[in-house]
């Protein structure tokens, strides 16, 4: 930095200490991150105690001239991708965890007004014993709805992006504006995202555009009943099992997000060495789960594919998967376990842990739902535990008929970062080659928007966005622009 940048810094965080309070910024880098990525130059830490301070802490940092930058994250639970970590260096760290107002809720009509530091949990627990559920994902019940949802995470409904339907954003220069679908005091509306003219919701995911300080969420309806029925089977039988899968998803007969774990994640859910698992949820009235269940259970013994086929575990608790099946049930009817027993259970550790004991890298690529595509992508990983020593985990999410969301997991000593980010390239290289693209990056593999994002044309016209609405560069650069 110039002098003259210097000084423009040291101005706008004397006046975010002015706006709010000494005692809410920290000087200094952000600690440890669970992927061990490299540690930004990070100025200072803010936080705000409100979406108008945040409003206003933005306002200061835009009087700075372009000398420093802002790095917004909800509650900073970003694990695997660079948990708090700011993609670039030279920026203030806008941490919103005290952000954690639900607004407003209207259960019957189905949505919710909440804040950056609403956590799954709390929402959950809000709507527990109504109609309504929220779309939660297998992480911890302490992260944040509004940040999972604005980097196109997965929920077990659905991706969580299609649950936005408004949000509330601080743009560059300070303005507040509300995009997309907000409650109106004096008539109700239907909930509908798009409004008339552009949609201008989904030009602030996976994006740097603007600070998101509050969104309206769409709650689901929770279902009368659901099951999830429970299968295993051994490596051969990956291509029969998946498209077995494609079958009951496209014929209407699974529900939600069904997900398949190959052995070195499957474990974490109480599998057999060896073993692949498959969770295929149906739900809808108490005759039409029983049904469902049945013949779903009935083709997949008639099929052979399978070693283990339970349409039981969660009711019966003799069951040997009694206890986590119960748990990945309540899951997918939007309960997301406090207590974080599974999370702990695949993790080995306490959600607060993480950053500063465990060593975890996330990759994420989307896949075509093919048998041919899925094995593919099984072959891949063991070439990259051969070339590395790094196993990883992989789950698929199944995003309707044509689409898998795989999820690369890999946990790793912290003393084998080197391999393990050697891991993380091989992946990034490996599938891409493939064209099995990722849809979300870490802060390390940002540059890599220009191999994976799309068409150069599209992403030329995302950066003239980006000048024209932040010339100086108050928002910092990010993973995606």
């Amino acid at each position: 930095m110039t002098t003259s940048q210097t000084t423009d810094a040291g101005a706008a965080l004397a006046a975010v200490e002015g706006i709010v309070g000494a005692d809410r910024v920290t000087r200094g880098g952000l600690g440890d991150n669970t992927g061990l990525f490299r540690q930004r130059d990070v100025l200072a830490s803010v936080k705000p105690g409100s979406a108008e301070q945040a409003r206003e802490v933005v306002s200061a940092i835009a009087a700075a001239r372009g000398a420093v930058s802002v790095h917004a994250f909800s509650t900073g639970r970003n694990w695997g991708l660079g948990s708090r970590e700011p993609a670039t260096d030279t920026v203030v760290a806008l941490d919103l965890s005290d952000l954690t107002a639900i607004r407003d809720i209207d259960v019957a009509a189905g949505w919710a007004v909440v804040e950056p530091g609403v956590t799954q949990g709390q929402l959950a627990g809000l709507l527990a014993d109504t109609e309504r559920m929220v779309n939660v994902t297998v992480s911890t019940a302490h992260s944040s709805v509004l940040g999972n949802a604005l980097d196109r995470g997965v929920g077990l409904r659905h991706q969580r992006v299609e649950d936005l339907v408004g949000l509330e954003v601080v743009l560059p220069d300070g303005e507040l504006v509300h995009v997309g679908w907000w409650p109106e005091q004096d008539r109700k509306t239907p909930v509908y995202p798009h409004t008339l003219g552009p949609s201008l919701v989904q030009l602030f995911v996976q994006s740097n555009l603007g600070v998101v300080t509050g969104a309206t969420i769409r709650l689901l309806p929770r279902p009368e009943a659901l099951r999830v029925v429970r299968l295993n089977f051994t490596p051969d039988n990956l291509g029969a099992a998946t498209d077995l899968l494609r079958r009951w998803v496209t014929q209407g007969l699974a529900a939600g997000v069904p997900k398949f774990y190959n052995p070195t994640a499957a474990r974490g859910y109480g599998s057999a060495p060896g073993q692949f698992l498959l969770h295929v949820p149906v739900d809808g009235t108490e005759a039409a789960v029983a049904a469902l269940s049945a013949i779903i259970a009935e083709e997949a013994t008639r099929s052979g594919v399978f070693t283990e086929v339970s349409t039981t575990d969660a009711t019966d608790p003799t069951a040997e998967h009694h206890a986590v099946t119960s748990l990945v049930e309540r899951s997918y009817l939007g309960d997301p376990d406090v207590t974080d027993r599974v999370f702990e259970q695949k993790m080995g550790m306490r959600a607060d842990q993480l950053d500063s004991d465990l060593g975890f890298l996330f990759f994420l690529p989307l896949l075509p739902f093919t048998a041919e595509a899925v094995v593919k992508a099984e072959e891949l990983l063991a070439r990259v535990h051969a070339d590395t020593g790094i196993l990883a985990g992989g789950t698929g999410n199944v995003l309707g008929a044509d689409l898998v969301d795989l999820v690369v997991a890999m946990k790793f000593d912290r003393a084998d970062a080197r391999a393990a980010h050697r891991a993380l390239d091989r992946l990034y290289e490996l599938f891409s080659e493939q064209g099995f693209l990722p849809y979300r990056l870490d802060v390390d593999h940002h540059g890599w928007i220009d191999r994976v994002g799309g068409r150069p044309s599209a992403r030329a016209f995302a950066r003239r966005l980006k000048d024209s609405l932040d010339p100086t560069g108050v928002i910092a650069p990010g993973r995606y622009l």
